[in-house]
């Protein structure tokens, strides 16, 4: 029986890549008011390049993106001429301006509707995120029962810990979950050698890579409570230990 739907965040309810454009332009506009040796070092193009010095520097949190940010801008701030202790602080000052940002997103159409149908059919719904968005700071906090993201998991998917820790804290078998994300590796691979139940979301009609496809897929998210149904189906006749 299915218990559980957990949603991957990023490009799957959301487009990201606009969301992270504007909030990177937004960063840069504080910047430029509140550090102003950090506008004359570096452009906003340099963002990736920082965040590149971040990665070789720091390999340890490349799990984090949150951490990345704030190595990023520690960075450019050192190389701004700022003092430690100082770029310290416009760092911390600079990423909430940033996260702030980052979380208004525009759903995709059908998204809250989808998730409010799930919801009222009594399923538990969680998130599990690479990403750093705030279910509640996007506005969708009524709607969800929990969330994990790599930040505060240690991992990222497809690494099962997130997964596990799913099942964990909520008491739940594989079986009685399915996992929805738009990334056949980082969710739909992850998430099948986890033993859960998976529905790829393709909003580009994208052509399915190498590995075991997923359970279910769906080009509009409005087809997604169809499909979780015909897998509950299926479902009754499968058990894990």
């Amino acid at each position: 029986m299915i218990k559980c739907i957990t949603f991957d965040l990023d490009d799957t309810l959301w487009a990201v890549n606009p969301v992270i454009v504007a909030a990177n332009k937004t960063l840069y506009g504080w910047l430029s008011e509140n550090a102003e040796a950090f506008v004359k070092c570096h452009q906003l193009r340099d963002f990736e390049s920082l965040k590149q010095q971040a990665l070789q520097t720091f390999p340890d949190i490349g799990h984090s993106v949150t951490m990345i940010r704030m190595k990023q801008l520690e960075i450019g701030l050192l190389q701004a001429g700022y003092p430690q202790e100082q770029a310290l602080a416009l760092a911390h000052q600079a990423f909430e301006v940033f996260i702030e940002a980052r979380n208004q997103v525009e759903l995709f159409e059908h998204a809250r509707t989808m998730l409010e149908k799930l919801k009222q059919a009594g399923y538990m719904i969680g998130a599990l995120s690479n990403g750093n968005a705030d279910v509640n700071r996007v506005g969708l906090g009524d709607l969800f029962d929990f969330a994990l993201n790599a930040d505060g998991v240690g991992k990222e998917k497809p690494h099962p810990l997130m997964f596990e820790l799913m099942l964990e804290q909520n008491g739940l078998r594989p079986e009685q979950v399915i996992h929805i994300g738009d990334n056949p590796h980082h969710d739909i691979e992850g998430a099948k050698n986890a033993g859960l139940w998976t529905i790829w979301v393709n909003l580009d009609n994208r052509h399915w890579p190498d590995g075991l496809p997923a359970d279910q897929d769906v080009g509009c998210l409005g087809e997604i409570p169809d499909a979780v149904a015909e897998i509950s189906v299926r479902a009754t006749q499968r058990v894990t230990l």
